[in-house]
């Protein structure tokens, strides 16, 4: 109540879900306001949990699961949880002892009792928690879990009910509609059901017991959890191959062991009659848990539990056989990767009640439940349990199908950036760190002016630091987009193409409207050799700093690889000559048609600075046996003068898997006579370094694809291929090609080579220019000057092979050794924007129906990130305002050392290792390094504090002498005057 009354928020939830009081569903003999909630799980273990879930719209509880193993005997290992796409868990059950799992849920129940009638959230019995035990009947038969059972049914003579009581009573003031009365009639029935959760390998004999202890012995409506084992081995591994998840590691050992489908129908048929006697209330739950082998490090374990979306082929598809079997009779409680894309199917195909869990863990958190719960409050309620088979048909038809359950064919690149997680002041957008935008471009700020339909205040931002407008926003290889944050809602923000749509609705009025600087006086010429997009930026840079510059390019026209070899249907020349034009309308003097002159030459000529940008054009030669291939540059450029001119035959095969083979594949399909095009890489698909697009694209107009092959000689026609086989993995990640000793031969009229262009250090070192073993140029890091004073190389020549941007990047460090480069910061200030307005997208997905553009998409990190705060299911990352600027503070306390927020932090970091930390008491404090601090005495002011490694007992009030930053004493100060409700009582 405290910090609702601060903040507006209870544990960090912002948007309150107000149910419809005269629309509920029967289930368990109870009134449900709708049918939905959080899965045994995270989001279930403590009592803040169930209330972040509560008021953000979940009714239906399934409680974390319990068991006889508690505590800290279930050896759980930190961190447990992996949900960037597809999650993985190692922790099956509560880590508490039963009798705190206990307390926890009782706690919860009461609260909600409370805060459902003081914030009128909807009727306070319109929600229903459902027990989860496991694992076997030994270990449910004991008294320990017994009592557990017995009391959920009965809180009232328990001393945590009377504890509840007293709480209330001593904090009435803090209400307005909460009084004795009320307390009075507040319900001590927790639970009336329970779900079976049964470990892998429990004998379906044993499963039928314990069933029938519930239903007859305990009195409870009971769910019996039935896992995609009962498809067989053979059907999950052929489904997670077709869908791109074919890394997961598992063999047959669960199916065997666990129990099989043949044995499951009788088995419920006798327990839905046992129930129906009694009349109880009896289904299965489908299922939250899918066993596989740990492969790739992803947890400190040796078996996980995978679930999200690459569940739900599988749980929906095991729903369907159960309900055919039951002539859509049985009841199915459903978990298996449900989420705000499939739960109308789910629940118009009449199943329910539905709870999720991995949708929580990801950034918008506990708030994603609002969005769910007003899709299903919205649909009519059912009077009866009957599955719609066709409806059921349909779904696992999709789940085959939707790209929302297959895996991209490239595996995603990391979402993190380099940088290092700071104590204050975090927040930031990831696409513009490092790994994300080479020249830190403000991204956020121009989606932002293309959202509001300001096109041309949106280019002046793009061009303050990125030159080429059209051609990166055509063919960048746009890495700020495997680092936005959208991208763990549905899909990255086409960030580049808002970029192009900048450029062209607005470029007209930029040249109209840009101020041409006056050349600086005694200013020192430039030479910049090479037109290619490093070479034009650098034109750009220094000529609107006033500096003389001339770009010398031996083509005809400016524009290196973007108007010689990529080919014209990926970029036009008109594009790229726009970039141009906005170099030269700067100032930049353009030599095209000649090479430049030799270094003296130019020195002679009066410049003293000289930048090479010449790119890496050098050849990488396919050695085959017999016969020869041709060069990619050479086909390239061949057919961007004359696209239409075959020479090359009816069989064309293109060696090599990156964005070059792309183009060569897609350039041959289009010349006249081509009947087949196919690309040989020795790796497969999913192993290729070319950008996921330009695959998927060469896909799409039917190049052949064939991997997994080695070329070995061409000779009367035939390309003779070794097959190749993928094993160990190697420094990159990508698994080895070894050879298999087989071989096959494809038909090929022209064999054309892509494997990698180098540096041509002959060239350079002809120059006297320093180049290591690897061929690249040797260059200050700093400055990218050269052995040879004042000369610069930029791009390929000392990166290797290197994107558009970052040749932009090193053409902005060489400008910057040579002057002043001056960006307007056209950005808009954080300052200007309401911070509820980002904050109000934060949890909510687009569907097909949201008509919403790519520019409105953009969740503004840069100004409000919070994705820890998030996705911490105990709500153990917080929002403290400090001088009107919101900080995250870590609370040791509520974190169980999961790592979720490690997964989401754009950070290569860990906000709850890194993040100022505040402790429960002195021993938490010593037991942890995290810097931090633990109040002793509220009214002095007085903290243990640990920073910079240093730890110290400090009066917050009389700092002057101390070493710890300003802004951390103002922190701890907040905490205590106007967050105290933090503190532990």
């Amino acid at each position: 109540m405290q910090e609702y009354r601060k903040t507006g928020t209870i544990f960090g939830i912002r948007r309150f879900y107000k149910a419809d009081k005269n629309k509920k569903i029967s289930l368990f003999n109870e009134k449900l306001e709708v049918p939905f909630g959080p899965a045994a799980g995270p989001q279930t273990q403590l009592a803040q949990n169930i209330v972040a879930a509560y008021v953000s719209g979940a009714r239906f509880f399934e409680l974390k699961t319990v068991q006889v193993i508690d505590g800290e005997d279930t050896g759980i290992a930190k961190p447990c949880i992996s949900a960037r796409d597809e999650a993985y868990n190692s922790e099956w059950s509560t880590e508490l002892r039963v009798p705190q799992a206990f307390e926890e849920y009782t706690k919860a129940w009461f609260v909600l009792k409370l805060l459902s009638r003081e914030f009128d959230l909807g009727d306070p019995d319109g929600f229903i928690f459902n027990m989860s035990v496991g694992y076997d009947l030994e270990g449910i038969l004991t008294p320990k879990i017994q009592k557990y059972i017995h009391d959920m049914q009965d809180v009232s003579n328990t001393p945590i009910w009377e504890e509840c009581l007293q709480a209330a009573r001593k904090h009435m003031e803090q209400f307005t509609r909460i009084d004795e009365e009320y307390l009075g009639k507040i319900s001590p029935h927790v639970s009336r059901s329970i779900t079976l959760s049964t470990l892998h390998g429990c004998p379906p004999d044993e499963i039928e017991k314990i069933a029938t202890h519930f239903i007859k012995e305990q009195q409870l409506h009971t769910f019996i959890k039935c896992n995609p084992t009962l498809l067989g081995y053979d059907y999950a591994r052929e489904m997670m191959n077709k869908l791109g998840f074919d890394y997961m590691e598992f063999d047959d050992h669960h199916f065997v062991e666990d129990l099989q489908f043949e044995e499951a129908v009788p088995m419920l048929k006798r327990l839905q009659n046992l129930a129906d006697r009694l009349q109880r209330n009896f289904g299965v739950k489908i299922t939250n848990t899918f066993p596989v082998d740990v492969g790739q490090n992803e947890l400190p374990a040796e078996e996980m539990f995978m679930s999200g979306r690459a569940l739900f082929p599988l749980s929906i598809a095991v729903a369907k056989k159960l309900s055919d079997a039951f002539s859509g009779k049985l009841q199915i409680s459903y978990s298996g990767g449900a989420d705000i894309f499939n739960i109308k199917d789910l629940f118009e195909a009449g199943i329910w009640p539905i709870t999720v869990a991995t949708t929580l863990l990801k950034p918008g958190g506990y708030q994603r439940i609002q969005q769910m719960s007003n899709v299903i409050s919205s649909l009519e309620y059912p009077n009866y349990v009957q599955l719609e088979l066709d409806k059921l048909t349909e779904l696992v038809e999709k789940s085959k199908a939707q790209a929302l359950y297959q895996k991209p064919i490239k595996l995603p690149i990391s979402p993190k950036i380099k940088e290092k997680l700071p104590l204050l002041d975090c927040y930031t957008a990831p696409c513009r760190g490092t790994g994300g935008c080479p020249i830190d471009q403000d991204i956020p700020a121009y989606l932002r002016y293309v959202s509001e339909g300001k096109h041309l205040e949106a280019l002046k931002v793009i061009v303050d630091k990125n030159p080429l407008p059209f051609i990166t926003g055509t063919i960048c290889a746009h890495p700020c987009q495997t680092k936005c944050t959208r991208q763990f809602y549905e899909n990255s923000i086409d960030i580049r193409g808002v970029k192009l749509e900048a450029a062209e609705n607005a470029y007209d009025e930029l040249m109209a409207t840009m101020e041409k600087l006056e050349r600086k006086e005694n200013a020192p010429k430039t030479a910049v050799v090479g037109g290619g997009p490093a070479g034009i930026s650098a034109g750009y840079l220094l000529a609107r700093e006033g500096y003389p510059v001339t770009v010398f390019e031996k083509g005809n026209d400016a524009g290196g690889v973007c108007s010689q070899i990529v080919p014209e249907f990926r970029i036009s020349m008109e594009s790229v000559q726009k970039d141009v034009d906005i170099a030269k309308f700067m100032g930049a003097e353009f030599k095209t048609g000649e090479a430049a002159p030799a270094i003296d030459s130019l020195k002679d000529a009066g410049y003293e600075n000289i930048i090479y940008a010449i790119g890496a054009h050098k050849h990488n030669n396919l050695r085959l046996d017999k016969g020869e291939a041709i060069n990619s540059l050479e086909f390239l450029s061949d057919l961007r003068v004359d696209p239409r001119h075959n020479v090359y035959g009816e069989d064309i095969v293109v060696i090599g898997g990156g964005n070059t083979a792309m183009d060569c594949a897609r350039a041959a399909k289009r010349l006249p006579g081509v009947k087949n095009v196919s690309l040989v890489y020795r790796r497969d698909k999913r192993n290729m370094p070319a950008d996921e697009e330009e695959l998927l694209t060469t896909l799409d107009e039917d190049v052949t694809f064939r991997e997994l092959l080695s070329p070995v000689s061409l000779e009367n026609g035939y390309l003779t291929c070794e097959v190749m086989k993928l094993g160990k993995r190697d420094e990159s990640g990508r698994q080895r090609p070894e050879s298999t000793g087989q071989f096959v031969d494809i038909k090929a009229s022209t064999v054309v080579s892509a494997i990698g262009e180098k540096v041509d250090d002959s060239y350079f070192n002809e120059l006297g220019i320093q180049t290591d073993p690897r061929g690249r140029v040797l260059v200050d890091p700093d400055t990218l000057e050269t052995n040879l004073e004042h000369v610069y190389v930029v791009g390929d020549a000392h990166r290797g092979p290197a994107t558009i941007v970052e040749a932009i990047a090193d053409a902005t460090k060489a400008c910057s050794s040579i002057c002043e480069i001056h960006n307007k910061n056209y950005e808009r200030a954080n300052k200007n924007i309401d911070l509820q307005e980002p904050r109000s997208k934060r949890g909510i997905l687009l569907t097909d129906e949201d008509p919403v553009s790519q520019a409105e998409r953009c969740l503004e990190c840069s100004t409000i990130c919070e994705s820890c705060v998030d996705v911490c299911p105990n709500r153990a990352n917080v929002v403290i305002n400090v001088n009107d600027r919101p900080q995250i503070m870590h609370i040791d306390r509520m974190c169980n050392e999961c790592g979720n927020c490690e997964t989401f932090c754009p950070y290569s970091s860990a906000p709850y290792k890194v993040k100022f930390t505040l402790f429960n008491n002195e021993e938490d404090f010593y037991n942890s390094t995290n810097q931090g601090f633990y109040v002793i005495d509220q009214a002095t002011k007085t903290c243990l504090v640990r920073y910079k490694d240093k730890e110290q007992t400090v009066e917050l009030n009389t700092t002057s002498n101390t070493d710890i930053a300003d802004g951390i004493i103002d922190l701890m100060e907040t905490v205590i005057d106007d967050y105290d409700f933090c503190l532990a009582n």
